[in-house]
């Protein structure tokens, strides 16, 4: 079966452009030095570890990352940015209980930071996977976050203008897909798996089980899936 954006999936693997079972390290391997990926997360029950591990084990470098973190302890995104993956990290929370690893490259100048509210990164990775060209938000105006912004008076409130963000490739952990590739999540996955699953050009998904999905509980239609790997419950 063919997703619509041209890639056949298998069930339990990913599948690559050839159609072949392929495992996770497979399906992220084409990722481009350079590229923007998104990488969904809000607390375990969201990032897709196993494929920001197998993004790691690619070598692709000078990555920029949007998450709604920077990572923390030895795993994840704060190993990226430990092995030097990362060129730019695109987040709401670059400091949290254990994030030494972005600590010690931010203060070595080895990264570069693109500090977003959460509210304006959630809503300009939404507006990346609808085509909305830009938005006026409240949030940071007046702050140093709106620093070379465009601004506006509307109705006697200030905003800034925003732009959308896109990726290249999106890791994106779901709870469940059916054989079309329609997902449904769990938990805090919900946060920021869609609208990132809209906003890449190449989605990967990792997921806990595969299963029929009732269509009113679709949550990310297959539309939007390019790669399905089957990694099991890991929380």
């Amino acid at each position: 079966m063919r997703c619509a954006r041209g890639e056949p999936r298998v069930r339990g693997r990913a599948a690559g452009p050839e159609g072949g079972r392929v495992n996770a390290q497979e399906a992220v391997a084409d990722t481009p030095d350079g590229a923007t990926v998104l990488i969904g997360g809000f607390g375990p029950a969201g990032e897709p570890v196993q494929l920001i591990e197998a993004l790691l084990e690619s070598g692709a470098k000078e990555l920029t990352v949007v998450s709604n973190n920077a990572g923390a302890g030895e795993n994840g995104i704060a190993a990226l940015i430990r092995e030097s993956r990362v060129a730019k990290i695109v987040c709401s929370y670059p400091r949290q209980v254990d994030s030494r690893h972005f600590d010690e490259a931010y203060r070595a100048g080895r990264i570069e930071l693109d500090l977003v509210p959460q509210g304006n990164l959630a809503e300009r990775i939404r507006a990346g996977g609808a085509g909305i060209g830009a938005f006026f938000t409240p949030t940071g105006y007046g702050t140093t976050l709106a620093e070379g912004k465009e601004t506006r008076v509307i109705d006697g409130k200030g905003y800034v203008l925003e732009y959308p963000i896109k990726g290249d490739l999106a890791l994106v952990k779901a709870h469940r897909a059916d054989e079309h590739g329609n997902l449904v999540y769990r938990k805090t996955g919900r946060n920021f798996g869609p609208i990132m699953a809209a906003a890449a050009t190449t989605t990967v998904v990792q997921v806990e089980e595969f299963g029929a999905i009732d269509p009113e509980h679709v949550v990310t239609p297959c539309i939007y899936v390019n790669r399905i790997v089957h990694i099991g419950r890991a929380v």
